[in-house]
């Protein structure tokens, strides 16, 4: 999963920023369209005054392809280079779940934005709107809690993110000097100097269109691996995949697969600033569909052409004459990545734990720079992004673990349990039991896989 900007929406609220004087809650929200630049977690923080939700209301400003864009760069992004690996792992059963994931993700998503529906009037527009919908009259403290819990599993996967970010940087800095005999915590020491500018952004413009440039390469990049896969066709053979696999490492591989399919957390937005919220399902459909095409075709080709040696991340595996000048355009795209998860994680850190503003996290004293206490934040999120990168080097195991962990909360289990409360009396049978079956999986897959990813990991330590 690659975290990436909504261009359009982030420019046509810098326009209405700049062109209207509002009431103080209209412009914290656009304030925090600047923010969301950085974030897939397009989620709110703006309250409002009477009710204590989070409010957002956009114009509509992007068309149904930008829409697909935005979800194109959220599922498609450098973490597909760890699939050829998860396949090996999990043998033919994997390329079952490529499948079954990508139209899995797809149904939970439509059924999240029908969420925000009712009597076909959109009376909710975040994540957060919808828990704290579910928690009303469980308990009288419920629904501020959820909000919270929300904006907790937001910042623990987004640091998440920012730490697989440096995993495969440090993977890939080590490997194109590697004729250098260069330690992987030097690599990891080096790749955290680049980032150390990611304290004092303010503006994340010129990120995003470096960004844009990368992710543009990256697919490049990936079509020269299957083109390259494609040469060697040859030499191809099925023996790799396999019906029986390790049970452990198939339930690692799960969480890898759903983590590369994750868009839910900002698709209430997204369809909130589509010029015709009708076209959402449609766009959602063509969008997982084209991303299981792609990541069939790409991790199918990469195993069949290198078998049980396919490495963790797939570049690895690339002649000596063409390795270095991929891993290089890949380690700028995921240094360049790296500051807009990171930028959105301690904005949502601020806001969750310490209940700053937006406005708040720059310097009172002339409007630019950083804030002190925005300044240690981002120094304590970076550090602990390094500190987590030095301690799990497996980019496999902590991408599983990620999928695991808050993947599958996010992904499978939440959207159906809120699609079961809100919209009980609009579903048939047959919805309730799909609902009931993806819950169930997602429970039974986010617990094993859990386990048997922190067990990877200790035995590694």
């Amino acid at each position: 999963m690659q975290i990436d900007v909504l261009f359009r929406l982030s420019e046509d609220g810098e326009e209405r920023r700049e062109g209207k004087q509002t009431v103080e809650g209209t412009s914290q929200f656009c304030t925090r369209l600047e923010e969301e630049r950085a974030r897939m977690s397009m989620t709110d923080p703006c309250q409002s005054p009477n009710t204590g939700t989070t409010s957002l209301n956009p114009s509509p400003t992007i068309t149904a392809w930008e829409a697909g864009w935005n979800v194109t760069n959220a599922i498609q992004g450098i973490f597909v280079l760890g699939l050829p690996f998860a396949l090996v792992q999990s043998g033919y059963v994997g390329l079952v779940l490529l499948v079954l994931s990508a139209w899995v993700c797809n149904h939970t998503g439509r059924i999240l934005v029908a969420c925000l529906y009712e009597e076909e009037q959109r009376v909710r527009d975040s994540y957060q709107d919808i828990v704290e919908a579910c928690c009303k009259g469980l308990w009288p403290n419920w629904p501020g809690l959820g909000g919270w819990m929300v904006n907790v599993a937001q910042v623990i996967e987004l640091m998440m993110t920012c730490t697989l970010y440096l995993v495969v940087s440090t993977s890939l800095l080590s490997d194109s000097l590697s004729g250098m005999a260069v330690p992987r915590s030097v690599c990891s020491l080096v790749s955290l100097m680049f980032l150390l500018p990611c304290l004092l952004l303010t503006d994340l413009r010129p990120v995003s269109t470096l960004s844009l440039l990368c992710s543009l390469a990256h697919i490049l990049i990936s079509l020269l691996v299957m083109l390259y896969c494609l040469s060697r066709a040859s030499s191809w053979s099925w023996s790799s995949l396999s019906l029986s696999v390790d049970p452990e490492d198939f339930l690692v591989s799960v969480g890898v697969i759903i983590f590369s399919y994750t868009s839910q957390i900002f698709l209430p937005p997204l369809e909130g600033s589509m010029e015709d919220s009708g076209q959402f399902n449609a766009m959602l459909g063509w969008t997982h569909g084209a991303a299981c095409i792609m990541k069939t075709m790409f991790s199918l080709l990469a195993v069949l052409t290198w078998g049980a040696e396919t490495s963790e991340v797939i570049t690895d595996n690339l002649p000596s004459d063409l390795r270095p000048l991929v891993n290089l355009c890949l380690l700028a795209k995921a240094l360049l990545s790296y500051p807009l998860p990171f930028y959105s994680a301690s904005s949502d850190y601020d806001i969750s734990f310490f209940q700053y503003s937006a406005v708040s996290l720059y310097s009172k004293h002339d409007g630019r720079g950083v804030s002190r206490p925005a300044l240690l934040v981002r120094g304590t999120l970076l550090m602990t992004s390094y500190l987590l990168a030095l301690l799990v080097p497996r980019f496999s195991l902590l991408m599983g673990l990620t999928g695991s962990v808050t993947g599958a909360a996010m992904t499978l289990i939440l959207p159906c349990l809120f699609h079961l409360r809100l919209r009980w009396g609009h579903l048939t049978l047959r919805d309730r039991l799909i609902d009931v079956c993806i819950l169930s999986l997602g429970v039974i897959c986010s617990v094993s896989g859990v386990i048997c990813s922190v067990k990877r990991l200790v035995e590694g330590l």
